[in-house]
């Protein structure tokens, strides 16, 4: 979904990777986690911290300024992991991902919501929905479905499963 096909308002989460403010619908969003221990495992991508366990349920866990090439998240008192569940070949999948911080959730209208610059962002435009707008900041609308590539999403379901397989061995 494009900027042009957002025609209601909807609810965002915002928070920060650095100094810029990115937002996920709501609809995508479990639930907001304070930083916990993250049990790292090996031979995986840089972008993928680890797993956390999370109420008996092993879920993968991602670092977001690694995946939009920025630098590695750094844990403060404000870091925290947003548990989202997005879709992999058309099945849920839930996964965290660590954050600066968490701001808020807001409403956006449709004519907040402009179209993603093709140039001049620090990220690849085709993870990004739109550009919103609330007052004189912008906000990176992403579209948290295709923020992970196919292959990315099935290198943490590779994880997911080996982990769930290690845990019923032991």
């Amino acid at each position: 979904m494009s900027a042009n096909e957002i025609t209601e308002t909807r609810q965002y989460l915002t928070f920060k990777l650095g100094n810029e403010i990115f937002a996920t619908d709501v609809a995508k969003v479990r639930e907001v986690l304070d930083l916990t221990n993250i049990t790292e495992i090996p031979r995986t991508p840089d972008f993928m911290s680890g797993v956390i366990n999370l109420r008996g349920s092993v879920v993968p866990v991602v670092d977001l300024r690694l995946c939009f090439e920025m630098t590695k998240t750094e844990k403060t008192r404000n870091t925290c992991i947003v548990v989202v569940e997005v879709l992999l070949d058309n099945e849920p999948t839930v996964i965290g991902a660590l954050a600066d911080s968490v701001e808020e959730v807001i409403d956006l209208e449709p004519d907040q919501i402009r179209p993603a610059p093709r140039i001049g962002t620090q990220i690849r435009t085709d993870f990004i929905k739109g550009m919103g707008r609330r007052d004189t900041q912008f906000i990176m609308i992403l579209d948290i479905d295709r923020v992970f590539s196919a292959e990315e999403l099935a290198t943490v379901r590779m994880q997911e499963n080996s982990k769930g397989q290690i845990e019923a061995a032991a």
